[in-house]
C-alpha cells in the first residue's frame, strides 16, 4: 500500500478487496493510518509517512573529491550498489569511501537521490554538496530530482534544504511489505 498526500489532500493505494473497509475508515487520513493495519491482516504492521521533495532550485555546492562511479565499483559500499545507475561518492586522500549519493530511476522524468556519509566525516557539509552535485546531474539529463526522508531524520531534512529541496508539504505514505 502506498500513496501520497499533499496540503490539499491524500491518495492511497490499497488492493481491491480492501477499498471498502479503507473507504469506511472516513476521509481523516490519522484515522484511516490508524485502521489499516488491522484492515490489511497485519496488526504488527505500521503506516508510514515520510517528507517528500523534489528540486525547486540547483544549488551551487559541489565536492571536488567526489566522483561518479558505476555501482558494481569495489570502492562502493553495499548499500550503493543496489541503486540502478552510477553513485556519486567523496573518496579521501586514500581512495577511501566516506560519503555517497545513489540514483533510483524511476523513469525518464524521475529520479530519487539517496545519500550516506561515514560517521567520522558527518557535519562537514559532505552530503548536501553531494546531494546538489547529484541534483544538477539528473536535470541536465532532463529529469526532476527527489529526495525523501523520515519525518523524524533531522539531519537529512537540513542536508535537503541546503541543496534545493524545500518541504513543500508533501508525504510520502505507505505500509511496508510483509517480510
Amino acid at each position: 500500500m502506498a500513496g501520497v498526500a499533499t496540503p490539499a489532500g491524500a491518495v492511497l493505494s490499497v488492493p481491491p478487496d480492501l477499498v471498502e473497509a479503507v473507504r469506511a475508515a472516513g476521509d481523516d487520513l490519522d484515522t484511516v493510518a490508524a485502521v489499516l493495519p488491522t484492515v490489511a491482516g497485519r496488526p504488527d504492521a505500521r503506516f508510514g509517512r515520510g517528507v517528500f521533495r523534489w528540486c525547486h532550485e540547483l544549488a551551487d555546492l559541489s565536492d571536488p573529491d567526489a566522483v561518479w562511479l558505476p555501482p558494481d565499483d569495489e570502492r562502493v559500499p553495499p548499500w550503493l550498489a543496489v541503486f540502478n545507475g552510477d553513485v556519486l561518492v567523496h573518496l579521501d586522500g586514500d581512495g577511501r569511501y566516506g560519503a555517497g549519493v545513489g540514483r533510483k530511476r524511476h523513469d525518464d522524468f524521475g529520479q530519487e537521490l539517496s545519500v550516506a556519509t561515514e560517521e567520522h566525516l558527518r557535519g562537514k557539509g559532505l552530503a548536501r554538496r553531494l546531494v546538489a552535485q547529484a541534483a544538477r546531474r539528473v536535470a541536465e539529463e532532463g529529469a526532476v530530482a527527489t529526495y525523501l526522508h523520515a519525518t523524524t531524520n533531522t539531519a537529512s531534512a537540513r542536508v535537503a534544504e541546503a541543496a534545493g529541496f524545500p518541504n513543500t508539504g508533501w508525504w510520502v505514505l505507505g505500509l511496508p511489505v510483509a517480510s
